[in-house]
């Protein structure tokens, strides 16, 4: 990964953790267990299904344009 690439990267995420914190309710965030969970259940439920969703396509570009 290019070093643009890692700030971009690191700048976006913590983008999304200032989301994902503001969209949590403060009884789960009151010891590291909870929060624990809570970062479980954010990465799995919103972070991972759009992840795989663009990977996906990307893939299906390539197949698409190996097949042109």
């Amino acid at each position: 990964m290019t070093t643009e690439d890692s700030q971009r990267l690191e700048a976006c995420l913590q983008e999304a953790a200032e989301i994902l914190y503001r969209n949590t309710a403060g009884e789960e965030l009151k010891n590291f267990e909870s929060l624990e969970k809570v970062v479980r259940t954010k990465m799995l439920e919103e972070v991972s299904p759009k992840i795989a969703l663009f990977l996906s396509n990307k893939l299906q570009g390539l197949k698409l344009a190996e097949n042109d």
